[in-house]
């Protein structure tokens, strides 16, 4: 069998199929792993809805609404929770982008009085050991039951009540902010009578 000649034409050729090869693959894969990703989503949007949330028996996933971030940011995502129709409280999906390593995404649950139930990590890419410990329940545990309205929820060295982080003082500055962007956000869309 001849060899065939290495030509400009034969070349774009191969090249064109193995693309066209790779992307039909890419595209298939992608399809094909599509629902199992936002069902795996919603799955952990869900439990961390249920981990900061007064009891409810309406649908926070299906009743969630957006609403600006106060100071003009990405808007926020709130999940209502509700019992025979009346607001118990909210579970809000807040940010930050302060952290030391990036983004930081939490879910926080108000009461109907603002004070808060609880607070979930949705994302953080923060330093293993250090920052990342606002995943635990001795950093978290500071903010539950108190109202960002009434209680200054930054940390100690800016004259606030949290304890920070040992060698992680960015990463708490970070936290705290996103609470107080939650509260803050919520409280302003209120204000205007939305």
């Amino acid at each position: 069998m001849a060899k065939k000649a290495s030509t400009l034409f034969n070349m774009t050729l191969t090249l064109l199929t193995i693309t066209a090869i790779s992307s039909a693959s890419l595209g298939f894969m992608y399809q094909l792993t599509k629902t199992p990703k936002a069902a795996a989503e919603a799955a952990k949007l869900d439990f961390a809805i249920r981990a900061v949330s007064v009891k409810y028996d309406n649908s926070p996933l299906t009743d969630s609404y957006q609403i600006d971030s106060y100071d003009g940011g990405m808007p926020l995502t709130c999940y209502p929770a509700a019992t025979g129709g009346e607001m118990q409280g909210v579970a809000v999906s807040t940010w930050t982008a302060k952290g030391y390593s990036g983004q930081v995404r939490l879910m926080v649950g108000f009461d109907k009085e603002g004070n808060i139930v609880g607070i979930s990590v949705l994302e953080q890419k923060e330093t293993p050991g250090l920052g990342s410990r606002m995943t635990e329940n001795a950093f978290i545990g500071q903010f539950g039951g108190k109202n960002p309205g009434k209680n200054k929820l930054s940390v100690k060295k800016d004259g606030g009540e949290i304890d920070a982080i040992t060698a992680a003082t960015i990463s708490s500055r970070a936290f705290c902010d996103a609470v107080n962007r939650a509260y803050m956000s919520v409280k302003a869309h209120q204000n205007a009578g939305k």
